[in-house]
Protein backbone atom coordinates (compact mmCIF):
# COMPACT_ATOMS: atom_id res chain seq x y z
CA UNK A 1 0.00 0.00 0.00
CA UNK A 2 1.50 3.57 -1.06
CA UNK A 3 1.15 6.25 1.15
CA UNK A 4 -1.71 8.59 -0.81
CA UNK A 5 -0.38 12.24 -1.55
CA UNK A 6 -2.33 14.93 0.32
CA UNK A 7 -3.86 17.33 -2.17
CA UNK A 8 -4.68 21.48 -2.11
CA UNK A 9 -6.95 23.16 -5.00
CA UNK A 10 -3.68 23.81 -6.08
CA UNK A 11 -0.85 21.69 -5.35
CA UNK A 12 -0.27 18.10 -3.82
CA UNK A 13 2.13 16.84 -1.16
CA UNK A 14 4.03 13.46 -2.69
CA UNK A 15 5.95 11.45 -0.68
CA UNK A 16 8.58 11.08 -2.87
CA UNK A 17 11.92 9.99 -0.32
CA UNK A 18 11.24 6.70 1.88
CA UNK A 19 12.64 6.67 5.59
CA UNK A 20 15.15 4.19 4.80
CA UNK A 21 16.27 6.26 1.41
CA UNK A 22 16.22 9.39 4.14
CA UNK A 23 18.20 7.51 6.44
CA UNK A 24 20.76 6.44 4.21
CA UNK A 25 21.62 9.10 2.52
CA UNK A 26 22.47 11.02 6.28
CA UNK A 27 24.03 8.18 7.20
CA UNK A 28 26.47 7.53 4.29
CA UNK A 29 27.04 11.73 4.85
CA UNK A 30 27.59 10.57 8.52
CA UNK A 31 30.38 8.28 7.52
CA UNK A 32 32.01 10.35 4.39
CA UNK A 33 33.14 12.70 6.49
CA UNK A 34 33.93 10.92 9.35
CA UNK A 35 36.25 8.51 6.67
CA UNK A 36 38.40 12.44 5.39
CA UNK A 37 39.13 13.33 9.19
CA UNK A 38 40.26 9.56 10.01
CA UNK A 39 41.84 9.49 7.51
CA UNK A 40 43.38 12.51 6.84
CA UNK A 41 44.61 12.37 11.04
CA UNK A 42 46.09 8.84 10.77
CA UNK A 43 47.27 7.10 13.53
CA UNK A 44 45.04 5.74 15.92
CA UNK A 45 42.29 7.30 14.53
CA UNK A 46 42.69 5.06 11.68
CA UNK A 47 40.78 2.21 13.97
CA UNK A 48 37.60 4.57 13.70
CA UNK A 49 38.73 4.58 9.60
CA UNK A 50 38.35 0.80 9.57
CA UNK A 51 34.58 0.47 11.47
CA UNK A 52 33.55 3.89 9.21
CA UNK A 53 34.78 1.74 6.56
CA UNK A 54 32.69 -1.37 7.20
CA UNK A 55 29.53 1.01 7.88
CA UNK A 56 30.63 2.22 4.49
CA UNK A 57 29.94 -1.01 3.00
CA UNK A 58 26.77 -1.52 4.70
CA UNK A 59 25.48 1.23 3.62
CA UNK A 60 26.37 0.45 0.02
CA UNK A 61 25.45 -2.95 0.04
CA UNK A 62 21.98 -1.36 1.52
CA UNK A 63 21.25 1.42 -0.95
CA UNK A 64 21.90 -1.13 -4.38
CA UNK A 65 19.40 -3.94 -2.48
CA UNK A 66 17.12 -1.05 -1.84
CA UNK A 67 17.62 0.88 -5.84
CA UNK A 68 15.67 -2.79 -6.93
CA UNK A 69 12.82 -2.99 -3.80
CA UNK A 70 12.48 0.34 -2.14
CA UNK A 71 9.81 2.86 -3.08
CA UNK A 72 9.24 3.92 -6.02
CA UNK A 73 11.61 7.43 -6.84
CA UNK A 74 14.19 5.35 -4.66
CA UNK A 75 14.38 2.85 -7.28
CA UNK A 76 16.83 2.72 -9.66
CA UNK A 77 14.55 2.14 -12.59
CA UNK A 78 12.71 5.47 -11.97
CA UNK A 79 15.80 7.60 -12.74
CA UNK A 80 17.55 5.66 -15.27
CA UNK A 81 17.82 8.22 -18.40
CA UNK A 82 18.82 8.18 -21.45
CA UNK A 83 21.55 10.44 -22.74
CA UNK A 84 19.02 12.54 -25.28
CA UNK A 85 17.01 13.08 -21.69
CA UNK A 86 20.01 14.25 -19.88
CA UNK A 87 20.72 16.92 -23.59
CA UNK A 88 17.02 17.59 -23.31
CA UNK A 89 16.97 18.56 -19.59
CA UNK A 90 20.23 20.29 -20.07
CA UNK A 91 18.70 22.56 -22.51
CA UNK A 92 16.01 23.24 -20.27
CA UNK A 93 13.65 21.38 -22.04
CA UNK A 94 13.25 18.79 -19.10
CA UNK A 95 9.91 16.71 -18.58
CA UNK A 96 7.77 17.28 -15.59
CA UNK A 97 8.58 14.19 -14.01
CA UNK A 98 12.41 15.48 -13.72
CA UNK A 99 10.99 17.68 -10.63
CA UNK A 100 9.72 15.12 -8.25
CA UNK A 101 12.42 12.36 -7.62
CA UNK A 102 16.22 13.04 -9.42
CA UNK A 103 16.26 14.91 -12.44
CA UNK A 104 19.17 13.56 -14.98
CA UNK A 105 21.60 15.54 -14.07
CA UNK A 106 21.15 14.29 -10.14
CA UNK A 107 20.94 10.48 -11.12
CA UNK A 108 24.11 11.55 -13.03
CA UNK A 109 25.60 12.42 -9.47
CA UNK A 110 23.78 9.87 -7.41
CA UNK A 111 25.64 7.15 -10.23
CA UNK A 112 28.66 8.75 -10.42
CA UNK A 113 28.91 9.03 -6.17
CA UNK A 114 28.18 5.06 -5.48
CA UNK A 115 30.13 4.20 -7.91
CA UNK A 116 33.04 5.95 -6.77
CA UNK A 117 31.98 4.80 -3.14
CA UNK A 118 32.36 1.27 -4.41
CA UNK A 119 35.73 1.68 -5.67
CA UNK A 120 37.20 3.54 -3.03
CA UNK A 121 35.61 1.47 -0.56
CA UNK A 122 36.53 -1.97 -2.61
CA UNK A 123 39.93 -0.23 -3.36
CA UNK A 124 40.51 0.01 1.39
CA UNK A 125 39.60 -3.75 1.23
CA UNK A 126 42.08 -4.65 -0.81
CA UNK A 127 44.94 -1.96 0.50
CA UNK A 128 48.42 -2.98 2.42
CA UNK A 129 50.14 0.68 3.81
CA UNK A 130 52.32 -1.63 5.33
CA UNK A 131 52.92 -0.43 8.24
CA UNK A 132 49.86 -0.91 10.51
CA UNK A 133 47.04 -1.36 8.15
CA UNK A 134 46.26 -4.73 6.18
CA UNK A 135 42.68 -5.01 4.33
CA UNK A 136 40.59 -7.89 4.82
CA UNK A 137 40.77 -9.27 1.25
CA UNK A 138 44.26 -8.74 0.28
CA UNK A 139 45.28 -12.06 0.80
CA UNK A 140 43.29 -13.39 -1.59
CA UNK A 141 45.19 -10.82 -4.78
CA UNK A 142 48.53 -10.85 -6.24
CA UNK A 143 50.65 -8.46 -4.53
CA UNK A 144 50.91 -6.15 -7.77
CA UNK A 145 47.03 -5.57 -6.92
CA UNK A 146 47.29 -4.87 -4.06
CA UNK A 147 49.81 -2.03 -4.76
CA UNK A 148 47.12 -1.05 -7.44
CA UNK A 149 44.38 -0.52 -5.32
CA UNK A 150 46.72 0.94 -2.15
CA UNK A 151 47.77 3.73 -4.57
CA UNK A 152 43.76 4.31 -5.92
CA UNK A 153 42.82 4.98 -2.51
CA UNK A 154 45.29 7.08 -1.63
CA UNK A 155 45.84 9.37 -4.33
CA UNK A 156 42.97 8.72 -6.95
CA UNK A 157 39.47 7.80 -5.07
CA UNK A 158 39.67 10.01 -2.34
CA UNK A 159 40.11 12.96 -4.57
CA UNK A 160 37.57 11.79 -7.06
CA UNK A 161 35.09 11.37 -3.61
CA UNK A 162 36.24 14.64 -2.41
CA UNK A 163 35.83 16.52 -5.82
CA UNK A 164 32.04 14.57 -6.37
CA UNK A 165 30.77 15.57 -2.80
CA UNK A 166 32.01 19.52 -3.20
CA UNK A 167 30.12 19.99 -6.84
CA UNK A 168 26.97 18.03 -4.52
CA UNK A 169 27.60 20.82 -2.47
CA UNK A 170 27.39 23.74 -4.90
CA UNK A 171 24.13 21.92 -6.55
CA UNK A 172 22.55 21.98 -3.24
CA UNK A 173 23.75 25.66 -2.95
CA UNK A 174 22.19 26.03 -6.16
CA UNK A 175 18.76 24.71 -5.43
CA UNK A 176 18.70 26.74 -2.15
CA UNK A 177 19.15 29.63 -4.24
CA UNK A 178 16.75 28.51 -6.42
CA UNK A 179 14.44 27.95 -3.53
CA UNK A 180 13.51 24.53 -4.24
CA UNK A 181 13.03 22.36 -1.15
CA UNK A 182 16.18 19.34 -1.97
CA UNK A 183 17.28 19.76 1.49
CA UNK A 184 14.04 19.60 3.50
CA UNK A 185 12.62 16.87 0.64
CA UNK A 186 15.25 14.81 1.78
CA UNK A 187 14.85 15.58 5.84
CA UNK A 188 10.43 15.03 6.03
CA UNK A 189 10.60 13.15 2.61
CA UNK A 190 7.68 15.11 1.10
CA UNK A 191 7.64 17.29 -2.25
CA UNK A 192 4.47 19.73 -2.87
CA UNK A 193 3.65 19.49 -6.60
CA UNK A 194 1.52 21.41 -9.02
CA UNK A 195 -1.58 19.28 -9.37
CA UNK A 196 -1.43 20.45 -13.06
CA UNK A 197 2.00 19.66 -13.33
CA UNK A 198 2.00 15.80 -12.52
CA UNK A 199 0.02 12.94 -11.95
CA UNK A 200 2.96 11.43 -9.17
CA UNK A 201 3.47 8.01 -7.98
CA UNK A 202 4.30 8.23 -4.42
CA UNK A 203 6.70 6.14 -2.56
CA UNK A 204 5.57 3.53 -0.51
CA UNK A 205 6.67 4.19 3.25
CA UNK A 206 4.80 2.41 5.96
CA UNK A 207 5.33 0.04 8.41
CA UNK A 208 5.89 -3.10 6.17
CA UNK A 209 8.28 -1.70 3.92
CA UNK A 210 10.28 0.09 6.91
CA UNK A 211 10.34 -3.47 8.54
CA UNK A 212 11.14 -4.58 5.13
CA UNK A 213 14.19 -2.09 4.95
CA UNK A 214 15.73 -3.38 8.45
CA UNK A 215 16.30 -6.53 7.56
CA UNK A 216 17.90 -6.08 4.41
CA UNK A 217 20.18 -3.52 6.38
CA UNK A 218 20.55 -6.14 8.77
CA UNK A 219 21.77 -8.84 6.54
CA UNK A 220 24.00 -6.08 4.39
CA UNK A 221 25.63 -5.53 7.72
CA UNK A 222 26.41 -9.44 8.31
CA UNK A 223 27.44 -9.34 5.21
CA UNK A 224 30.02 -6.75 5.96
CA UNK A 225 30.96 -8.28 9.22
CA UNK A 226 31.91 -11.61 7.68
CA UNK A 227 34.16 -9.50 5.04
CA UNK A 228 35.93 -7.75 7.89
CA UNK A 229 36.27 -10.87 9.60
CA UNK A 230 38.24 -12.75 6.76
CA UNK A 231 41.66 -10.42 7.97
CA UNK A 232 41.37 -13.18 11.05
CA UNK A 233 40.78 -16.18 9.38
CA UNK A 234 43.74 -18.89 9.01
CA UNK A 235 44.07 -22.28 7.49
Amino acid sequence: MQTPPASTAANTRVRVWDLPTRMFHWALAVCVIGLGVTGTVGGEAMNWHLRLGYCALTLLLFRLVWGLVGGHWSRFASFIFSPGSLLAYLRGRGRPEHSIGHSPLGALAVFAMIAVLVLQVGSGLLSDDEIAFSGPLTRFVANANVSLATFFHKNIGKWLLLALVISHLVAIAVYVRRRQPLVAAMLHGDKTLPVTKVSAIASRDDARSRALALLVLLACAALAYWVSSLAAVTF
